[in-house]
């Protein structure tokens, strides 16, 4: 009875706040689709106000506030709940609202990874009582492909990102008008600050710097201790963990050796085996705190064969870790432009880099084609320009792709170079230019 009324209390409590006051953000959950909706993405990058919002959009569709039954699981009083019982969910939602049918309802489960077994209950759900669910977990306990094998196939998967400049402005509650030379005077003072300290929701709305260095540095402890070494049973030191996640986090934007790495900690006297950080670098993708990029290559084999970069999470999160005591603009503008081009992806598409003679960035391929090379420089000076073109078009002469960008902190114009033209954009003009 007690864990009935606990139930009950949550699903009253979140209720009454509806409708639920937070930023919008660019991806919404879909409101009118038959599915098990699951959203992945690295802690604490606003994975639960997404369900908040889709239940802010279902009122606004005509759903009535009792039709909403929203659990986070992420509370004392259910940290003992077994799978079993879930159904007590079912029996305390009943109980309140006996009139209402269970199809009509829409079910925001927040955390629920933290029950084992959760998965058996989800599917029972679904296929006998209700078609509108949706599941977020803290990446430590369900993984993107965790869920897709726990769920059998089921799942329309939806990935969050840190927020991006645009709705880093929305959050700081900034407009400025990019044709103005004003507006991108703000407009360039406001991504400096959102190079500094990244887009964690509520890294963002904490107005001290100090503290918001203080939260960053307090995720990236939860994700080793929690998401890796937890999760994965990991038994070597912390400290061996933290300095192999800063060696790739300091290296960010060049090709990776974990060859090097490993050769670093054993003239250290560490005893690792070069695959265990192999296993650990996989591990840090799973969580999404990186992003691997493989080299372009038109063999398969060679691409495997090749250095990976590694792209981070959040640039602010590694500017708390590894607190840079040079600039580097440069570095973090690239990691910005990888989650742009990445939020602009569909489920087949894919991001490589090209290294040849000279080097691209970023070959994106969407579909089967190659559709877009880019080049990132935080300010292209004249002893630059001869290597970005020239890395372009050897990369445009291997791909056959023509449509090249150089995207730079605050430049614009256009160039020639063997009879095709390079746009070079700002960052904050290239979202649009990316996505076509």
């Amino acid at each position: 009875m007690e864990l009935l009324q606990t139930f009950q209390s949550l699903i009253a409590l979140n209720q009454a706040e509806l409708p639920y006051q937070y930023y919008e953000r660019e991806l919404m959950l879909p409101i009118d689709k038959e599915d098990i909706i699951t959203v992945t993405g690295v802690r604490r990058c606003g994975k639960s106000t997404l369900l908040r919002l889709a239940a802010n959009a279902l009122l606004q569709s005509g759903v009535k506030k009792e039709q909403i039954l929203m659990i986070n699981f992420d509370d004392e009083r259910l940290s003992s709940l077994s799978s079993e019982q879930l159904d007590t969910i079912l029996q305390a939602y009943r109980d309140m609202y006996p009139q209402q049918t269970l199809k009509d309802v829409y079910m925001f489960f927040d955390e629920i990874q933290l029950v084992a077994g959760w998965e058996l209950f989800v599917m029972r759900v679904y296929k006998h009582y209700c078609k509108h669910i949706y599941i977020t977990g803290s990446t430590s306990k369900m993984l993107s492909g965790e869920m897709a094998s726990a769920l059998r196939g089921w799942p329309l998967e939806y990935k969050e990102q840190p927020l991006t400049f645009s709705e880093y402005m929305t959050f700081r509650q900034m407009t400025c008008d990019i044709y103005s030379e004003d507006g991108q005077a703000k407009l360039r003072a406001l991504f400096k600050e959102y190079c500094q300290e990244g887009g964690f929701p509520k890294v963002v709305l904490t107005p001290e710097k100090s503290e918001k260095t203080k939260i960053l540095q307090s995720y990236f402890n939860t994700m080793i201790f929690r998401d890796l070494m937890e999760h994965y049973e990991i038994k070597s030191s912390p400290a061996i963990v933290r300095y192999f996640l800063k060696r790739v986090m300091d290296n960010l934007t060049k090709p990776t050796s974990i060859h090097n790495i490993f050769n670093d900690l054993k003239s250290q006297g560490h005893k690792i085996s070069k695959d265990t950080l192999y296993q650990w670098i996989e591990y840090a993708c799973d969580i999404f705190l990186f992003y691997q990029v493989p080299r372009y290559t038109k063999s398969l084999v060679q691409e495997n064969a090749n250095m990976p970069k590694y792209y981070i999470c959040d640039h602010g999160l590694r500017n708390a870790v590894l607190l840079p005591q040079s600039e580097d603009n440069g570095k973090i503008l690239e990691n910005i432009v990888f989650h742009t081009i990445y939020g602009s992806l569909g489920t087949e598409d894919r991001i490589f880099y090209y290294r040849g003679t000279g080097e691209c960035d970023f070959v994106v391929q969407k579909g089967s084609q190659i559709s877009l090379l880019a080049q990132v420089c935080w300010h292209l000076s004249d002893d630059d320009i001869d290597r970005e073109l020239n890395g372009l078009i050897e990369a445009s002469k291997f791909t056959g792709c023509e449509n090249m960008l150089i995207i730079t902190f605050d430049q614009e114009t256009v160039m020639t170079r063997e009879g095709i033209s390079v746009k070079i954009t700002p960052i904050w003009k290239c979202s649009k230019i990316i996505a076509q």
